[in-house]
């Protein structure tokens, strides 16, 4: 008999665990549907055609690839091994696993493209997975939290983003945070003006890793990558430009003028920060950083980076814009915008941080006592009227002492118990115990209610 193991990179979840995952899903679902976003779902399994490609090479080595079924090796020959994994998966495998919800969302809209009201606002709350090496804060199945705008390019979008971060965080308790943002044209602009322009892929790349591997080593995975030292001292700037954000605006301009492009990310961002300050959020916890730059290949406008400060666990938000996501699926020129929340990650910070409420842990909220058969009949239209009036009950399943009763409320942190014996179905007034404090009444099953809601 083999022993039971979990696949490294994934957890169970027990109901402590789960009811305060329960509450961070909530929060942020409540204010994605006050932002206006509506729900969809899209399947765990996608055919590798969706996937691979939208991700950059390092994101395609990440796809949980699914073996064909029945023999999948028959009809492979001798090259087809020799010629390496890259062209053996094709022939192996035909589906994967999902890597993040914006790939699926944007075959959704192509699909649904007859049914759908543009500008089209969606959340999804569901899992995702990643071959990638597990450590803290980084597992490799995971739920990501997505809110996205499509068929529009209005910067309204990427304002609202930032109030959606604001008010999911401070709702979940998370007040020390800080919201990166950049603009990809920004990072094209860089490349332009230090003499790469075309290789903005290999840059945006390496820059992504400046906060995990330090400078030093950005700039030596620049000469792997074939960038020359005359491009690397140009490139200087971007670790040096500091200050307040208007600061920076004012130093990338000079730095950016020959750029038009540059010029143009500068300028939508400049827009956001002015639209956000009109929405009347004063501190909007953002900051602009140029080393920012979200790895994922099809970003193309406004990038965001969300950190909770004061802990040691990486971003707990990301997303940007993307101008033509859609047209790998053959509907080009159509612009969204997205968050994706990292709920483990958010998670982890609020445990670190101890930000759960207390009551978290409370599913039940009064258990009927179970002594004999007679109190079990008496018990059930009671257990009914307590649960119709939207208050969590139930009742102890077999006849058993008291003390093993009231031992299972407090494991269970149940903070009320109804005691039904001889006496109170007698007189029709139940014992009413209160299991924090110890203090217990007889009143009525009506005023039992009254009091528990």
């Amino acid at each position: 008999m083999s022993k039971p193991s979990l696949a490294r990179g994934t957890r169970d979840f027990g109901p402590s665990v789960m009811v305060k995952r329960n509450y961070i899903f909530d929060t942020i679902k409540r204010t994605f549907q006050k932002f206006g976003f509506q729900p969809i779902e899209t399947p765990t399994i996608e055919n590798l055609s969706v996937l691979m490609g939208k991700y950059g090479d390092e994101g395609d080595q990440l796809l949980f690839k699914i073996l064909n079924s029945g023999d999948f090796s028959k009809d492979l020959t001798q090259q087809d091994l020799e010629e390496g994994f890259k062209k053996l998966t094709h022939k192996i495998s035909e589906k994967g696993l999902r890597y993040d919800l914006t790939v699926p969302f944007a075959r959704f809209v192509v699909m649904n493209r007859n049914d759908l009201v543009m500008p089209f606002k969606r959340y999804q709350i569901q899992p995702v997975w990643r071959a990638d090496r597990p450590q803290k804060g980084r597992y490799r199945e995971f739920y990501q939290c997505d809110a996205d705008v499509v068929g529009t390019d209005s910067l309204i979008c990427e304002a609202e983003i930032v109030l959606m971060l604001q008010e999911i965080l401070q709702n979940l308790g998370v007040k020390d945070f800080t919201i990166k943002i950049n603009n990809r044209k920004i990072l094209s602009g860089i490349a332009e003006v230090i003499g790469v322009k075309g290789s903005e892929v290999s840059l945006t790349v390496a820059i992504d890793k400046l906060d995990k591997i330090g400078k030093e080593k950005v700039e030596d995975e620049l000469r792997e990558r074939g960038f020359s030292e005359e491009s690397i001292v140009k490139l200087q700037p971007i670790f040096e430009i500091q200050g307040a954000d208007s600061q920076v605006f004012d130093k990338l301009k000079a730095w950016l003028k020959d750029s038009e492009t540059g010029l143009k990310g500068i300028e939508e961002l400049e827009k956001v920060w002015s639209l956000v300050q009109s929405f009347g959020l004063e501190n909007a916890n953002t900051q602009l950083d140029i080393t920012l730059a979200r790895g994922l290949s099809y970003y193309t406008g406004a990038i965001f980076e969300v950190k909770a400060n004061g802990v040691q666990i990486g971003s707990i938000s990301g997303g940007g814009r993307y101008d033509n996501l859609t047209g790998t699926f053959g509907m080009p020129g159509l612009s969204g915008v997205g968050i994706s929340l990292g709920v483990d990650r958010i998670f982890d910070v609020m445990e670190e941080l101890n930000l759960f409420p207390d009551n978290q842990a409370v599913t039940t909220k009064v258990l009927l006592t179970n002594f004999d058969t007679e109190a079990e009949k008496f018990s059930l239209p009671i257990l009914k009227q307590l649960r119709d009036a939207g208050i969590n009950a139930e009742i102890y399943p077999e006849p058993a002492k008291i003390k093993k009763q009231f031992d299972y409320a407090n494991r269970r942190n149940i903070p009320f118990v109804i005691v039904v014996g001889s006496e109170e179905m007698q007189s029709g007034e139940l014992t009413f115990k209160n299991m924090i404090s110890g203090e217990q009444e007889k009143i009525k099953p009506n005023q039992i209610i009254e009091k528990l809601k």
